[in-house]
């Protein structure tokens, strides 16, 4: 059966590639890449970079380019199953099969369809939220009193719930419609046995200032609710539905992305009157998580947006249980290339209120001296352990064990282990040796030959990844595998035809899936030329966006996966736009391969290459817009004047393409 698509996007998210091209190939860090010489050919300069933000590597010297699975495929010799197999058990996963049936599939989709009619009601709940906190002094005069603006409570759709038991009712045309109770906006209240449709309702939210909680596309999918008098819970928040996780969502996290591509780092704080505060104050790269702990999945979803996440806690004893329950979460996820702190404020202070008293710039300056992961984890193992005895030194070790296991192979956890060997008085070795288990061994695959059955299909041709050579009736075999490395590149199966985009918009899109990081590179103004495609371009367009905010830049062969398991459109057949992406990037060009002349087929690599062809495509879009202009001139002299502006803008974007090189 076939591996999920939504698996392979998920595992792809998780490894580390750098980790997993470093067991083979020595690394140095070179900028935000790390280098080393090319396994595929013999060279003497290392031409081979490997990007842990895009999570490739790619050799400018033989044109060599792919993600963790394609390395493991074509370098370590392992056939697609068992390379997933391989990544898979270095992050814990276990590998599924898609053995759903029709009907399941279709269950699947109506609860998608579902999902997207519960944010219906949950964005129609925000906008009446909104309007009633314009009509609410009381509501306003509290969020003036927290020190926030009228601006800063439109950004992040702040609203207030008024204090009647049915106030929903005048929103929606039927309080009973049962949405209103699977979103979480209404209870129901069974009363001796009563059925739903007998049951009292009644508003969940009442006489509270409401934070719409979104996800990182901008749905509303939850709200909190702060208690304006003495009233208990302080805080309420949506209950789980199935569009709102507390464990999967951070509170800010869609309003902060732009900050945090600014900033370079994520504060994490613990609650959401943290954030709009912080962001009144000029410090909008905070998120919070809502009502519980800090979770893996939390960190994993920061870690699309940010290498640096620094978490914010009280200095008190509620706030240091709290910063152990992150520390475990983020372990898994602290690989070399990332940066975990732990701040801890006084704890007669919140962030909000040290920024008030002491000011922005002494907040950041707490910031730039927080803790770094490797000392927390120290200093929570020898947490209630007296170091001057040997017992409590061994009590330390053993709990550290654990936390030290979690992190991934790396420079941190073996430079941990000299830390941790010194605290308990041995030597690394005796340490490592005494920690040592069969799961900490190398699963020493990358020496074997894949299967022949995982090689080629059943007629006799090569899958991709596979390099090998036809025999004298033409059949492909095998090639000599030497240590896992394929020495015969000139021999190598052919890549398939390679297709020329149709157009510069085609062009446009191509480089885009392959290099989804230069989306960020171009303009509002450009998106909005983008989105504007005629379908399924547009289309494809607004698809790509939405995974660019919800998991942040990912390799093509991530993409690709989630675009082929996608849901067929109602005559049977994938959506238009997941058709094109797949045409305009076949397999052959997906590896960016070199031509015999030695220029790539994709020209990704250049962000000036996405510029000129987006430039292009204004050239285009100015040339209708003249036209429309000269037409609209009769009977519009205003027309004239917007000619000549068009006109004007397209002359300097085509002098500027003449002047440019490529």
């Amino acid at each position: 059966m076939a591996i999920p698509a939504d698996f392979l996007q998920t595992l792809l998210a998780r490894v580390d590639i750098v980790e997993v091209v470093g067991r083979h190939v020595q690394l140095k860090k070179a900028g935000v890449n790390h280098k080393g010489l090319c396994p595929f050919h013999g060279e003497k300069s290392p031409s081979f970079i490997v990007s842990p933000s895009r999570q490739t590597y790619h050799c400018f010297g033989c044109g060599v380019h792919g993600d963790a699975l394609r390395f493991l495929v074509e370098y370590a010799g392992l056939g697609f199953k068992d390379a997933v197999a391989e990544l898979a058990g270095g992050v814990g996963l276990q590998v599924p099969e898609d053995e759903r049936s029709p009907a399941e599939r279709e269950r699947d989709k109506a609860a998608k369809a579902r999902q997207h009619t519960l944010t219906e009601v949950l964005a129609r709940a925000a906008a009446h939220y909104k309007a009633q906190l314009k009509a609410s002094p009381k509501a306003i005069a509290y969020l003036k009193g927290r020190g926030l603006s009228g601006e800063i409570a439109a950004r992040f759709g702040l609203g207030y719930a008024p204090e009647g038991w049915r106030g929903l009712a005048s929103v929606f045309p039927r309080y009973d419609d049962p949405l209103l109770a699977d979103s979480g906006l209404v209870i129901l209240k069974d009363e001796d046995g009563a059925d739903a449709a007998e049951a009292r309702r009644y508003d969940r939210f009442r006489d509270r200032v409401m934070f719409p909680i979104r996800n990182v596309t901008g749905e509303v999918i939850g709200f909190g609710g702060r208690v304006l008098d003495g009233g208990e819970p302080k805080y309420l928040n949506s209950p789980e539905t199935p569009v709102f996780h507390k464990g999967r969502e951070l509170y800010g996290l869609f309003e902060a992305r732009a900050a945090l591509r600014r900033v370079g780092h994520v504060l994490v704080v613990e609650g959401y009157m943290d954030v709009v505060a912080l962001a009144q104050l000029g410090i909008e790269n905070a998120v919070a998580t809502l009502g519980t702990a800090c979770t893996a999945e939390h960190v994993q979803k920061l870690f699309r947006f940010t290498e640096q996440v620094v978490f914010s806690f009280d200095g008190d004893a509620a706030g240091r249980r709290a910063a152990g329950r992150a520390l475990e979460a983020a372990l898994p996820h602290a690989s070399d290339t990332r940066s975990v702190r732990f701040l801890f404020l006084p704890p007669e202070h919140d962030p909000d209120s040290y920024v008030r008293e002491h000011g922005a710039e002494a907040f950041q300056r707490l910031v730039e001296q927080a803790v770094p992961l490797s000392r927390q984890l120290v200093e929570q193992a020898a947490e209630g352990c007296e170091l001057g005895s040997a017992e409590g030194r061994a009590r330390a070790l053993a709990q550290a064990r654990p936390m030290w296991t979690a992190l991934p192979d790396g420079a941190l956890k073996r430079g941990l282990l000299g830390e941790l060997a010194a605290l308990g008085r041995l030597e690394a070795e005796d340490l490592l040796q005494l920690w040592s288990s069969p799961a900490g061994r190398s699963r020493g695959r990358a020496e074997a030959a894949p299967p022949p059955e995982d090689r080629a299909d059943d007629d006799g041709t090569p899958r991709s990844g596979w390099r090998g050579k036809r025999d004298a009736e033409g059949r492909w075999r095998d090639k000599p595998w030497a240590g896992g490395r394929d020495r015969d590149r000139e021999a190598s199966a052919p890549r398939g035809p390679r297709r020329a985009p149709a157009s510069p918009a085609d062009h446009v899109l191509r480089l885009l899936l392959t290099d989804p990081a230069g989306w960020d590179r171009l303009g509002p103004e450009d998106h909005e030329l983008l989105h504007a495609l005629p379908a399924p371009l547009g289309a494809l367009v607004a698809w790509l966006e939405r995974e660019l905010a919800e998991h942040g830049p990912q390799p093509w062969p991530a993409l690709r996966a989630v675009l082929q398991g996608l849901a067929p459109d109602d005559d049977g057949e994938p959506p238009a736009f997941a058709r094109a992406a797949l045409r305009l990037v076949p397999e052959g060009l997906a590896d960016l391969a070199p031509d015999p002349g030695g220029e790539s087929p994709v020209v990704a690599e250049s962000p000036q290459a996405l510029r000129r062809l987006v430039d292009r495509l204004w050239i285009e879009q100015l040339k209708r817009e003249e036209s429309e202009a000269i037409a609209a001139a009769a009977q519009d002299p205003a027309a004239l004047q917007r000619w000549r502006a068009l006109h004007t803008r397209r002359r300097a974007l085509e002098t500027s393409l003449a002047q440019t090189p490529g």
